[in-house]
């Protein structure tokens, strides 16, 4: 190995560890620091790890800021055949982040420049902190004030840890006045947080079969009660050949867990929108809301690099083991699905898995275009064919009434939007919540095969 733009080696735990940190959090990607290892490569090894590990730990959480805590991995290693401390840092969304001790200055900021730490410019460190992100759930206060915490509580122990008198203060619960924030009740026992877990007869969202809700509760325990209901839905179907006992599941269980984990941990919820989980015949789709952070690219995204939405949340997941490590969990659903499963919106990532067993039987192409011709065609208004040929991408409803140049509110409603959710062409980006501000409109399965038709 060798040093890098995004790798560090240090011999032993120096007073530079926090400005290497610091340098890092800074960056676009975030990197990766190795404690036992020389400048030249060479692994030199550390005697005891553990007192290692702890004492970084106490070094990140109490020498820099703003907080980084939920932005670090700490992992013992054997590498050849000698143990080292990994320090996995991502990068940090509250940029700039600088050593407390001396402040927000060159002397305190430092940005990662080749192999090296350097100090910030001072024009970059105002750049940044004129952009700091201010609609961290971290820094929202709750409307309640008088929460609980004994199911946290009860998870930590089952994993082997306790809650002290000041884990309000430690897990990042609180504002900087002291008051509970919004991870706070999102972790609280009781809170309005419900995440759905929707299942549908057929390919699209006409026939709802089950909706079952998770929540109101601690999101740990939601986020338990989504794993095991998918994990329930995700049956196996055995072949027996003449050579072998073939067990196929429908969806890829480590990348299932992986999307579950994912999107409700980073699942923006200043918009007070929850994740969402449906299944069709032939696929599971997990959405949740918020795009890619601003300083991340869809190539970035895929190669495993990692921006936390909400660092908070992802420190109390990786307490009690639900996140293996920072930025592992895009990797490990790639081993099982390619690209093409993501589709990024402005306000909405998706998750698409496509049923095992109906792949397998290839039955997925020929299904479309038949039911589509003799059920659609007769029934459609000249208005509801205009709104299906000019629908491409997602559209709020103002946006598609500009693009079909249309004034009435009322007769645009009616006549095409209705029309049109009626005939299960379209369908609403946010449909639990018809109403919200951010709703679109986009082309069904059905929708884009008709808009198919139409164009011919």
């Amino acid at each position: 190995m060798k040093e890098s733009y995004r790798t560090e080696f240090k011999i032993s735990l120096s007073e530079t560890l926090e400005k290497e940190v610091v340098a890092f959090l800074n960056s676009r990607e975030g990197g990766v620091i190795y404690i036992g290892i020389d400048n030249d490569g060479i692994t030199q090894g550390v005697e005891n790890t553990d007192v290692v590990q702890l004492q970084i730990k106490d070094r990140l959480k109490n020498n820099i800021h703003p907080t980084c805590l939920g932005l670090f991995d700490i992992i013992g290693e054997e590498i050849d055949s000698k143990d080292v401390v990994k320090i996995i840092v991502a990068s940090g969304p509250e940029k700039p982040y600088y050593l407390k001790k001396q402040g927000m200055s060159e002397k305190g900021c430092f940005i990662r420049i080749g192999t090296a730490a350097e100090p910030m410019p001072l024009r970059m460190i105002e750049q940044l902190f004129a952009k700091r992100t201010r609609n961290s759930i971290g820094k929202i206060r709750s409307n309640r004030q008088n929460l609980k915490f004994e199911q946290l509580r009860i998870y930590y122990e089952e994993s082997g840890k306790r809650l002290n008198a000041k884990f309000a203060t430690n897990l990042g619960l609180q504002t900087e006045d002291g008051a509970y924030n919004y991870v706070a009740f999102l972790m609280s026992d009781i809170n309005s947080m419900s995440i759905k877990v929707a299942k549908y007869k057929g390919r699209n969202r006409v026939h709802l079969i089950e909706n079952n809700e998770y929540g109101y509760c601690s999101i740990i325990k939601a986020t338990k009660q989504v794993i095991d209901k998918l994990e329930l839905e995700n049956k196996t179907k055995t072949q027996i050949t003449s050579k072998e006992r073939v067990d196929t599941r429908l969806w890829k269980s480590i990348a299932l867990r992986e999307a579950i984990i994912n999107a409700i941990v980073h699942n923006d919820y200043s918009y007070e929108v929850p994740p969402k989980f449906e299944i069709f015949d032939d696929r599971i789709e997990i959405t949740s809301t918020g795009s890619l952070p601003d300083l991340l690219s869809q190539e970035e995204f895929f190669e495993g690099f990692s921006i936390p939405r909400n660092q908070e949340m992802m420190r109390i997941f990786k307490d009690l083991d639900l996140v293996e490590h920072l930025g592992s969990g895009i990797p490990r659903i790639l081993k099982a699905y390619p690209q093409e499963c993501f589709k990024f919106t402005e306000n909405f990532l998706r998750m698409t898995f496509p049923n095992a067993w109906d792949l397998a039987e290839d039955e997925v192409a020929p299904q479309v275009a038949p039911q589509v011709t003799p059920q659609v065609t007769p029934q459609v208004t000249p208005q509801v064919e205009q709104l299906i040929i000019a629908l491409g991408k997602d559209l709020s409803r103002d946006e598609l009434q500009v693009k079909l140049d249309l004034k009435d509110r009322e007769h645009f409603r009616k006549s095409y939007l209705i029309a049109a959710l009626q005939e299960g062409l379209i369908e609403m980006t946010i449909p639990d919540i018809p109403k919200s501000r951010l709703q679109k409109y986009r082309l069904t399965e059905k929708g884009k095969a008709f808009q198919i038709l139409l164009r011919k």
